[in-house]
């Protein structure tokens, strides 16, 4: 005969809980400090400084550019600023996929499959 607690349902106050039938895995750290020493980890953050300062400059310039632009003349206006912005988000990111995060983001792959 299957007692109260052997149940893996438990009514409490007309509420439904259910007892996990998994384990959750250890937190992870969040910072590891054996990462510090990998030449991987500091090829990653220049790729993401270099990333970041190249698009600064080129969406600073774009700006100040069309800021500066004639009003009657046909310059890049708000949509090309627009396009500016789109476009090295982009490039830079498809440049620096392979040296920060590609091989972390492998669930994100997973589902673009499905």
């Amino acid at each position: 005969m299957e007692s109260k607690h052997d149940s893996k349902h438990v009514e409490d106050q007309g509420s439904h809980h259910h007892i996990k039938d998994y384990v959750d895995p250890a937190p992870s750290p969040l910072v590891d400090a054996g990462e510090l020493v990998r030449w991987a980890f500091y090829r990653a953050v220049i790729a993401e400084f270099v990333a970041t300062l190249l698009f600064l400059y080129i969406a600073v310039a774009v700006v100040i550019g069309a800021s500066r632009e004639a009003p009657n003349c046909g310059g890049v206006g708000i949509l090309g600023i627009a396009w500016s912005f789109g476009g090295m988000i982009f490039v830079l990111v498809y440049c620096t996929a392979g040296i920060s995060g590609k091989k972390r983001q492998t669930h994100l792959q997973h589902v673009a499959l499905a």
